[in-house]
Protein backbone atom coordinates (compact mmCIF):
# COMPACT_ATOMS: atom_id res chain seq x y z
CA UNK A 1 0.00 0.00 0.00
CA UNK A 2 1.49 3.28 -0.94
CA UNK A 3 1.26 6.29 1.68
CA UNK A 4 -0.47 9.27 0.61
CA UNK A 5 1.92 12.38 0.76
CA UNK A 6 -0.64 15.15 1.09
CA UNK A 7 1.88 17.60 1.56
CA UNK A 8 3.82 16.35 -1.52
CA UNK A 9 0.56 17.03 -3.70
CA UNK A 10 -0.13 20.17 -2.21
CA UNK A 11 3.44 21.13 -3.43
CA UNK A 12 3.13 19.95 -6.76
CA UNK A 13 -0.21 22.02 -7.42
CA UNK A 14 1.52 25.38 -6.56
CA UNK A 15 4.82 24.63 -8.28
CA UNK A 16 2.25 23.68 -11.53
CA UNK A 17 0.81 26.97 -10.51
CA UNK A 18 4.20 29.07 -11.06
CA UNK A 19 3.91 30.27 -7.36
CA UNK A 20 6.31 30.50 -4.49
CA UNK A 21 5.39 29.26 -1.12
CA UNK A 22 5.84 33.44 -0.17
CA UNK A 23 3.07 33.94 -3.16
CA UNK A 24 1.06 31.10 -2.14
CA UNK A 25 0.67 32.10 1.27
CA UNK A 26 -0.34 35.85 0.36
CA UNK A 27 -2.61 34.44 -1.59
CA UNK A 28 -4.36 32.42 1.12
CA UNK A 29 -4.02 34.78 3.56
CA UNK A 30 -1.08 32.36 5.47
CA UNK A 31 2.16 33.08 6.27
CA UNK A 32 4.85 31.65 4.50
CA UNK A 33 5.80 29.47 7.59
CA UNK A 34 2.18 28.03 6.94
CA UNK A 35 2.70 27.05 3.51
CA UNK A 36 6.02 25.21 4.62
CA UNK A 37 4.51 23.02 7.04
CA UNK A 38 1.62 22.11 5.10
CA UNK A 39 3.95 20.52 2.07
CA UNK A 40 5.95 18.77 4.82
CA UNK A 41 2.94 17.16 6.29
CA UNK A 42 3.85 18.84 9.49
CA UNK A 43 0.03 20.56 8.89
CA UNK A 44 -2.62 19.25 7.88
CA UNK A 45 -4.96 21.78 6.05
CA UNK A 46 -8.77 21.98 6.49
CA UNK A 47 -11.12 21.55 3.79
CA UNK A 48 -11.99 25.41 3.43
CA UNK A 49 -8.10 25.66 3.23
CA UNK A 50 -7.61 23.03 0.84
CA UNK A 51 -10.07 23.97 -1.17
CA UNK A 52 -8.55 27.61 -1.47
CA UNK A 53 -5.57 25.90 -2.21
CA UNK A 54 -6.94 23.98 -5.30
CA UNK A 55 -8.69 27.31 -6.43
CA UNK A 56 -5.96 29.68 -6.36
CA UNK A 57 -3.36 26.80 -7.93
CA UNK A 58 -6.21 26.32 -10.57
CA UNK A 59 -5.87 22.58 -9.47
CA UNK A 60 -9.59 21.11 -9.28
CA UNK A 61 -8.72 18.03 -11.04
CA UNK A 62 -6.10 17.35 -8.17
CA UNK A 63 -9.37 17.90 -5.09
CA UNK A 64 -11.01 15.76 -7.25
CA UNK A 65 -9.02 12.95 -8.20
CA UNK A 66 -8.37 13.34 -4.06
CA UNK A 67 -11.41 13.28 -2.73
CA UNK A 68 -12.08 10.00 -4.85
CA UNK A 69 -9.09 8.10 -3.26
CA UNK A 70 -6.57 8.20 -5.80
CA UNK A 71 -3.64 7.96 -4.44
CA UNK A 72 -1.13 10.92 -4.64
CA UNK A 73 1.62 8.75 -7.00
CA UNK A 74 -1.03 7.94 -9.15
CA UNK A 75 -3.16 11.21 -9.09
CA UNK A 76 0.48 13.23 -10.11
CA UNK A 77 1.35 10.28 -12.88
CA UNK A 78 -2.06 10.22 -14.68
CA UNK A 79 -2.18 14.10 -14.16
CA UNK A 80 1.01 15.50 -15.38
CA UNK A 81 0.56 12.57 -18.37
CA UNK A 82 -2.66 14.32 -19.55
CA UNK A 83 -1.04 17.48 -19.15
CA UNK A 84 1.69 16.34 -21.45
CA UNK A 85 -0.64 14.46 -24.08
CA UNK A 86 -2.16 18.07 -24.36
CA UNK A 87 0.88 20.15 -24.95
CA UNK A 88 2.34 17.15 -27.26
CA UNK A 89 -1.01 16.88 -29.22
CA UNK A 90 -2.39 20.21 -28.78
Amino acid sequence: MIELKFGSILQACRERAGFSQEELAEKLNRTQSCISKFEKDKRIPDMATFMQWVQATQTQEVAVAFLCGMDGISMLKDIFQLINGFIFFG
